[in-house]
């Protein structure tokens, strides 16, 4: 290796592990651990920095690493081995990143995401600045507990339809068949990376706060809420599939 190389490799380190966001700090960790994999600042075979050090580049708690880090491990990449050259090593053999059995072609990803942050956003915010119904608010609640389900064969379908279910009551069918047409794109590249729990839950108490704002009509809070939900789901397609 060059010293070319060296010096490449030293700023790409220093770019991945900066600080994460709060808002989705477990997502965002996942995200920056695999771009560190993929781009071969972290090669195959290769240790990840130790746990302390890495916690505190990331201004991440160690529980956050963690689940981070157990997350990328029962996907297939990464290792931890006991012991005094112990660690978390990079797998000699990475899963391929081929959602629904094909490749994403170029600017696939960042057109699906685009258009899912401009109408999702959108329209959580058009739900929050329209009085609703009592029919309206029930439906947004019973929407809200089928996504908590602990099934996780059922979780993308529930989830779907409580996305759907904001884009409904904000009560415009030309968005709300817009917004079903990207999560059908949307839902094959999620079918391509792998459930995580962490981020379940994570979604689950997201999910809770943007019904809450819709529901108490603050646009701005539905806003900034959904904006924030999306941008997780974001870093995880990023970091499995780019």
């Amino acid at each position: 290796m060059t010293d070319s190389d060296v010096s490449t490799l030293a700023s790409a380190d220093e770019a991945l592990f900066r600080p994460v966001r709060t808002g989705n700090a477990f997502e965002e960790t996942v995200e920056r651990l695999l771009q560190a994999i993929r781009l071969g600042v972290a090669g195959p075979g290769e240790r990840l920095p130790a746990e302390r050090d890495l916690a505190t580049r990331l201004n991440i708690s160690r529980v956050t690493l963690r689940e981070a880090i157990r997350a990328l491990q029962e996907a297939g990449y990464v290792e931890s081995r006991r012991g005094r050259y112990g660690g978390t090593f990079v797998n000699e053999t990475l899963p391929a990143a081929k959602p629904a059995g094909r490749q994403v072609a170029p600017n696939e990803l960042d057109d699906v995401l685009t258009m899912r942050r401009v109408l999702e956003v959108g329209a959580a915010e058009a739900a929050a600045s329209r009085p609703l119904t009592d029919s309206d608010r029930t439906y947004l609640r019973d929407q809200l507990t089928e996504a908590r389900t602990e099934d996780l064969s059922e979780y993308r379908r529930k989830d779907s339809r409580l996305h759907l279910a904001i884009a409904e009551v904000a009560a415009s069918p030309t968005l709300t068949s817009a917004v079903a047409d990207v999560r059908v794109r949307l839902n094959q590249l999620l079918d391509a990376i792998p459930l995580l729990p962490t981020n379940i839950d994570h979604s689950h108490t997201q999910h809770a706060a943007i019904v809450e704002y819709i529901l108490t009509g603050d646009a701005v809070g539905a806003r900034d809420a959904m904006a924030e939900h999306l941008e997780g789901t974001a870093s995880l397609l990023r970091g499995f599939l780019s």
